[in-house]
Order: structure tokens, then sequence, then C-alpha cells
């Protein structure tokens, strides 16, 4: 018989618990590792959104063209800016603005509106807001489907020697996105209004961003103080190779005399735009290690939370 004391092993457990939290990196890297989840997702993002629709993928092209006929009549026709071929200028910064704030506003309510998956099927969570961010990259190239058609309606030229520059630009959009959608995502879980919210702070942001107006219109006036807002570099990038102009003239309907406006920076080349574009990348590929550091932390107790 065994003394008390006796000789029976017992496994002995460490005075302190390692954590097994996957780091930002690691947690990046089982994303990639379930990339085919991420893009069933994608898939049945896109077949919800449309379910039941008698247009279905129609109303991505219709989104932008609306935009286009409301702005034009309350630019060109009431407040009368003079931008020459406003439609292609309007859809050069529409279309990236458009991916950015419907993808950010779906990825943000991803956990929660995903609750059922979240509660009984283990995978990267992370993968909820960037499939958000899939199923709006599938509109966005719907949607430039209306900017060659007015590019072929004007028989406008875009700036050839600028256009390699458009998926640099894409790629900076999507990391920027990325790293909003995965730690907001994660926030609005504990704090419902973040979404909420997030419609306000989008309509001051697409105002504070250069679509509607030229860049210089603002930027002559406060200067670089215009390029902390990262969306900026991006939107001009895609205006200086669809718009490919930098100063335009503006010949009134009733006569009087031209007038030169100043859209884009004149003397601002390839390195210029690949250097501001750098810049976001750099601080959105920090942001995105943060946000996935924050979303490392939050997740624990999403299931109870929802």
């Amino acid at each position: 018989m065994a003394s008390i004391s006796g000789s029976i092993d017992t496994p002995q457990r460490p005075l302190s618990e390692v954590s097994t939290r996957p780091n930002p990196l690691q947690r990046a890297a089982l994303v990639w590792r379930y990339r085919e989840l991420l893009v069933s997702l994608v898939r049945k993002e896109l077949k919800i959104k449309y379910k039941n629709s008698a247009l279905g993928f129609v109303w991505s092209l219709l989104n932008p063209a609306l935009y286009l006929v409301v702005f034009y009549i309350v630019f060109q026709v009431f407040l009368k800016n003079g931008i020459p071929y406003f439609a292609i200028f309007l859809l050069a910064g529409l279309l990236p603005w458009n991916l950015y704030g419907v993808a950010l506003g779906a990825a943000t309510a991803s956990i929660t509106s995903n609750a059922s998956l979240v509660t009984k099927v283990w995978f990267p969570r992370e993968i909820l807001p960037l499939a958000a961010i899939g199923a709006g990259l599938v509109h966005f190239a719907l949607q430039t489907l209306v900017l060659f058609a007015a590019l072929l309606l004007f028989r406008y030229p875009p700036a050839w020697s600028y256009l390699p520059l458009i998926p640099l630009a894409l790629f900076t959009l999507v990391l920027l996105l990325a790293a909003f959608s995965v730690g907001l995502a994660a926030i609005n879980v504990y704090a419902r209004d973040t979404q909420h919210l997030l419609e306000l702070a989008l309509l001051a942001w697409f105002w504070m961003t250069p679509i509607v107006y030229p860049y210089r219109q603002v930027a002559d006036r406060v200067g670089s103080l215009f390029l902390l807002n990262p969306l900026t570099p991006i939107v001009i990038t895609f205006q200086r190779a669809i718009y490919n102009k930098t100063d335009v003239v503006s010949r009134p309907k009733g006569g009087g005399p031209p007038s030169v406006i100043h859209v884009l920076p004149p003397h601002a080349d390839w390195l210029w735009y690949t250097r501001n574009l750098g810049i976001v990348i750099v601080i959105s590929s920090l942001m995105l290690l943060g946000a996935l550091a924050i979303f490392g932390r939050l997740e624990d107790n999403f299931a109870e939370e929802i």
C-alpha cells in the first residue's frame, strides 16, 4: 500500500503557463493557410448580397453611375466648378473610395454578422473582415467597367506612362483597408457603436479626400499637410494615371475669358507618387501588425460577447 507521501508519479505543472497565442506574423500565416476558406467566404458574401435580386451584379455598376449623375449635376450645372471632363476626374477618385468605404463598413460588422460561424466552428477569425475586402475587390473590378465606358465615350486617353502605378496604388489601398478592417471588426464585437460611428467618420473622410474637388485647391493652402490623409496619395495617383492632367483650361459656356484650374502637383513625377505610396505602405503595414495583435487579444471572448 502506498503511503500518503507515496511514490505515485504525478505530472508536474509549470510554475507559470506560457501563452500560446500566435503573434501577428503567425496569424497572417494562418490566414494564408486557410486561403481556400477565404475564397469560399468571398463567394458567400457575394451570393448573400444579391440573393433574390433581379439585377444582381448590375447594382455594382449602378452605384458609381448614380454618384456620377448626382455630382455632375451639382458641381457642373449648379456650382460650375469648370473642370473639363469632370466625369473622368470624378470616377478616377470615386472608384477607389467606393472600394474603401463600402468594404470597411462591411468588414467592421463582419464578426457580429457571422455569429453562427464564430460560435460553432474554429478558423482564423481575421478571415471574416478580409472576406469583406475580397467581395469589395470584385465590386471594384465590375465598377471599373463604368470608367472604361466613360473613357471610350469621351475618347479620353489616360496617362499611359503612369498606368503602372495603378496596381501599386490599389495594393496600398487594400493594405490600408486590411489594417483598419481587422482592428475595427474586433473592437465592434465589444462596442457595437463602432460601426455607426464609422458611418459618420466615412462621411467626413469623403469630403477630406480630393475626389469631387482638385487636390491643389486645398494643397496650395495647407501644403503637404493634405498628404497626412492616407487616402490622398492613393486617390491622386489614380487621378494622375486616368485623368492625365495637372492643369486644365476652363472655358465658360456663356463666354468670357478662359481660366486655368490647377488639379494635381505640376512637377510631380513617378518618384513623387511612388514615394508617397511607399510611406502609406510602411505605415499601413505597421498598423496591420498592430491590428492583428489587438485582434488576438480580443478574440478569446468573441463567442460570449456575440
